[in-house]
């Protein structure tokens, strides 16, 4: 994952709630009869060229460029603010 900003392109109100979405494979083997599990193999991640990213406001899920790219469009400019407080 790169360290830049995201903004979701759907819902277009999120910027700092997301999860990164995993692929794992797992072999097993089962009775052609029963359909009992005999044998199963441990969990391996499969490699994806670009992660993809799951916006945890409105659930879209896109690869992360779409999400960066976004972030680009519309940067999230720095306020300065001065709170008084009475």
């Amino acid at each position: 994952m790169q360290q830049k900003p995201y903004f979701c392109p759907n819902c277009r109100s999120n910027r700092v709630k997301f999860s990164v979405i995993s692929n794992y494979s797992q072999r097993f083997l089962k009775d052609a009869i029963t359909g009992e599990v005999q044998e199963m193999s441990e969990p391996a991640p499969i490699e994806q060229a670009e992660p993809e990213i799951q916006c945890l406001v409105c659930s879209f899920v896109g690869n992360e460029l779409r999400f960066i790219k976004q972030a680009e469009r519309e940067p999230r400019a720095m306020t300065q603010t001065n709170p008084t407080y009475m």
